[in-house]
């Protein structure tokens, strides 16, 4: 055992997160899978063909196409900063709202199976996110309100007889 004080280490403070920074970091990391399995889409055979042809999946290349992707994207990009920039209650609601929306929108890309391997682990990685999101919103920190106070402790019996 080494007493040197030299190379003595001591325990690292652990900080606590706020549930607002614990929120923005889920949403952040939803946002780079989110990307990335697109990203990495252009990697799959013929996958860029389809693009210069003017498909993407099913779907052809359009005006309408681009905004609705976009939105798509923008949504969980926007709960980063709403995370964090909403008062508790609206940001508590959203987060709840948005994660629970975008879990069957999430597992919509497993339709088509080609790739389902692929397609899978980002889903099941997106949804692991999404759930995390959930459980952090809905169990977000309570505090007591001034109009609800905290009611008294109950007396206990055995000191009231000590009087």
């Amino acid at each position: 055992m080494n007493t040197d004080p030299e190379t003595t280490t001591t325990a690292l403070h652990d900080s606590p997160v706020s549930i607002r920074g614990k929120l923005a970091a889920a949403w952040t990391s939803f946002m780079f899978l989110y990307i990335y399995v697109d990203y990495l889409h252009l990697y799959k055979p013929g996958a860029l063909e389809d693009i210069l042809a003017g498909t993407v999946w099913e779907f052809d290349i359009s005006q309408t196409f681009v905004v609705i992707a976009l939105a798509s994207v923008a949504i969980p990009t926007l709960m980063i900063l709403l995370s964090v920039a909403l008062p508790a209650r609206v940001s508590r609601a959203i987060n709840l709202v948005v994660a629970t929306l975008l879990i069957p929108y999430s597992a919509f890309n497993l339709v088509g199976g080609s790739w389902l391997y692929f397609y899978g682990l980002g889903v099941v990685l997106e949804l692991i996110i999404l759930a995390y999101v959930l459980r952090s919103a809905w169990t977000w920190p309570r505090t007591a309100s001034a109009s609800r106070p905290v009611p008294a402790a109950p007396r206990n019996s055995q000191m009231q007889l000590g009087r």
